[in-house]
């Protein structure tokens, strides 16, 4: 007789959202999970904004939990509506107003937010050491709200959050004890930032630009942007050539990942190897 092998585990995981088929979140756990022996099943469950505001959230929750999903990660428009729906909430969660990785644990849904940790990490690797005394956030949505937790977090003495939304600004700087402007506001408040950060989508394939003029950028400042299809988007080609540290959205979209992959499996993520496989998928997303 052989002895018998003991079984590889198995996690079930769903993305839900709005747009998501081109995700590549499915691809980046799955290729962690094969590292890891893990046969890990990433699925995307898609969800109209009207499907959300008609309460058809709540059931999806529910039926995950019945077919025994682990967990979900939650994007675009549900991460503040699914809170009502859960257990529970983590800190990191709590402290942002929105969850973005739900865990399924001893029959409890528990939501955590690991857009702002992924950020922080980010920060941790590219700009060490930093200059961080006074920096200007551009968009106050969801990934405002976690990139301003982040940056408060991380140290920032003074920070500006500006959006074309001067309510919704005024809302997250009250909330992280920020102070609010408007777009207007920009060449004044960058003529003294140590720092910028891009929040908005402005940069991705499907909205070209930048949110900052160019030539309001200083080679004394980094900049930071969320976006990371392209990776290079014309803010940091502009930073770049300007002399300014940057930091590319690639770091926080891995950190992110890799936080959500060990909230699941309880397993600690190779993010140097997830951050080479998110390289890969975008370039060949690019190609």
């Amino acid at each position: 007789m052989t002895a018998a092998t003991t079984p590889r585990p198995t996690v079930l995981v769903g993305l839900i959202g709005t747009g998501i088929a081109p995700s590549l979140s499915p691809a980046l756990h799955e290729r962690e999970g094969a590292r890891h022996g893990i046969g890990y099943v990433y699925r995307t469950i898609e969800v109209s904004p009207r499907e959300v505001d008609e309460g058809g959230l709540g059931p999806l929750i529910v039926a995950a939990r019945r077919l025994g999903y682990d967990g979900l990660n939650i994007t675009h428009p549900a991460k503040q509506r699914v809170i009502p729906l859960l257990d529970a909430l983590a800190p990191s969660a709590e402290a942002v107003g929105a969850v973005n990785t739900v865990v399924f644990e001893d029959g409890r849904a528990i939501g955590h937010n690991t857009d702002a940790t992924g950020f922080g990490r980010a920060m941790d690797d590219a700009l060490a050491g930093a200059a961080r005394d006074e920096v200007v956030l551009v968009g106050a949505g969801g990934a405002g709200a976690a990139v301003a937790r982040a940056l408060v977090d991380r140290g920032v003495g003074t920070l500006a959050v500006v959006d074309a939304d001067e309510a919704r600004a005024a809302a997250l700087a009250a909330q992280v004890g920020a102070r609010a402007a408007a777009p207007p506001e920009l060449p004044r408040l960058l003529a003294s930032a140590d720092g910028l950060v891009n929040a908005t989508p402005l940069g991705m394939a499907d909205h070209p630009g930048s949110a900052v003029d160019p030539a309001l950028l200083d080679p004394r400042m980094f900049v930071a942007d969320i976006v990371y299809r392209p990776v290079e988007t014309a803010l940091l080609i502009a930073a770049r050539a300007r002399g300014c540290r940057v930091m590319p959205g690639t770091g926080m979209a891995m950190h992110q990942a890799a936080d959500a992959f060990e909230i699941f499996t309880g397993e600690a993520a190779d993010r140097r190897a997830m951050l080479a496989d998110l390289e890969d998928l975008v370039a060949q997303e690019a190609a």
